[in-house]
């Protein structure tokens, strides 16, 4: 069959190398892609925000499977449009319909449904512009550090987290009252912090249906030892050294399946990728946010870990057939370094050449922010591209994606040397 992926990122370009992998494939069609994924399909030069034009591309292509990566597009409402089309009654799609995709376009409505549903998260309380002297007030409440969320998308990069209260508060009213933030907000949520190790949990759902894709931990600080601003991403692991099966059962009993349920309550049909980022504390597990698509990038170590084909995965979703699925996982441990245009997450420049990624050999290098202007690859974002790697051990992992990314070289190139750091004192 021929597939449409959209998005851009190297969440993508590792969907890319996934789908290829099908005996069910025909062609491969990316909108608008990168410089990786043109290797792998075609890439169109079409923004997945232009709804209309992504019908044309399904027509015209005879596309039977798209597949949505980035989230922008789903809290838009592109599944709600293309389902409306009645020439595309037998398109499959992958990706939940906007009322669902809230969960991550809305926090204020994602920690609503959390109270409703008794699933385990940080105090909170959303305020918008008229109501700043409360949410002051709120803030002399808490202990430091304070959590400040932009209730829409941002990427990643909408949370504040200070130990200075008057910090706290002058990011609040910059939030609010300046349009020209980068982190502006109509709404903002104000979290109590919770302290605790982070983890990231992947599930395929339709409906009650749903199949658990194996745990990863990413890094979102854009600064060693986990200092500085929040990301996309500049890291992940999976599997998780050392990890407590027994604390996933609670994240099930407590998260997933109450989450699944009031879903069902509230009429809300979802189906596709549901990410849950939750935080052990102590042995409890709390949810912090939901993503309604796969992270990056945790994408890049999941993913090849799994070695079913995955438009087989997409068909049994579509069937609804998941929970007869056996997953046949890689055991090794994987790794993925994100390499940043130096300046992100703020300022960056971009156009920048790339070299040196054909030297890599012991590692996959999934592009993310790169393009080709003629035949030389260059810059075109902030996360450029990962390294990721697998071996018997962490540390040997590392030491695989490391070497790649010395190998290759842009201008004002960055990426964090720590990842995975706090684990290799645990391995061999």
């Amino acid at each position: 069959m021929n597939v449409l992926l959209l998005g851009s990122g190297a969440r993508e370009h590792v969907f890319a190398w996934k789908i290829t992998q099908s005996k069910l494939l025909t062609k491969l069609f990316i909108t608008p892609g990168n410089g990786g994924t043109s290797e792998l399909g075609e890439n169109l030069d079409v923004t997945y925000n232009s709804f209309e034009e992504v019908k044309k591309i399904i027509l015209t292509n005879n596309i039977k499977l798209v597949v949505i990566g980035p989230e922008e597009p789903l809290v838009n409402g592109i599944v709600d449009i293309l389902k409306s089309d009645p020439n595309l009654k037998n398109v499959i799609i992958i990706g939940p319909q906007k009322k669902a995709a809230q969960l991550e376009g809305n926090k204020e409505f994602a920690k609503t449904f959390m109270q409703k549903n008794n699933i385990p998260t940080a105090k909170y309380k959303a305020f918008t512009k008229g109501y700043i002297k409360e949410a002051y007030a709120f803030l002399e409440q808490l202990n430091p550090p304070y959590v400040l969320k932009a209730n829409e998308l941002a990427k990643g990069k909408g949370v504040i987290i200070t130990s200075d209260l008057i910090h706290a508060k002058s990011k609040l009213k910059e939030m609010l009252w300046s349009d020209s933030s980068k982190i502006a907000s109509e709404t903002v949520i104000v979290e109590e912090f919770l302290k605790g190790n982070e983890l990231s949990i992947t599930i395929l759902a339709n409906g009650s249906n749903y199949l658990l894709l194996p745990e990863a931990k990413d890094y979102k600080k854009i600064g060693e030892n986990n200092s500085g601003l929040n990301t996309g991403g500049m890291g992940a692991i999976s599997p998780i050294p050392n990890y407590n099966h027994q604390f996933l059962s609670k994240i099930k009993q407590q998260i997933i399946d109450p989450t699944l349920k009031g879903l069902t309550q509230s009429k809300i049909d979802y189906t596709g990728f549901l990410y849950f980022g939750v935080i052990n504390v102590n042995q409890t597990p709390y949810l912090l946010e939901y993503n309604c698509r796969m992270g990056d990038p945790e994408a890049q170590v999941v993913l090849p870990r799994i070695k079913n084909d995955i438009i087989e995965l997409f068909l049994a979703l579509e069937k609804k057939e998941l929970s007869s699925v056996k997953l046949n996982i890689d055991e090794n441990q994987f790794c993925t370094v994100v390499s940043v245009s130096g300046g992100y997450p703020q300022e960056f420049e971009i156009n920048k050449n790339i070299t040196g990624i054909d030297e890599v050999t012991d590692s996959l290098i999934f592009q993310g922010g790169t393009k080709y202007f003629g035949k030389n690859l260059t810059t075109n974002g902030g996360r450029v591209l990962s390294a990721t790697s697998s071996a018997t051990s962490l540390k040997k992992a590392l030491e695989k994606s490391y070497t790649a990314l010395k190998k290759i070289h842009f201008d004002y190139e960055y990426y964090r040397k720590d990842i995975g750091a706090e684990f290799l004192n645990q391995q061999s």
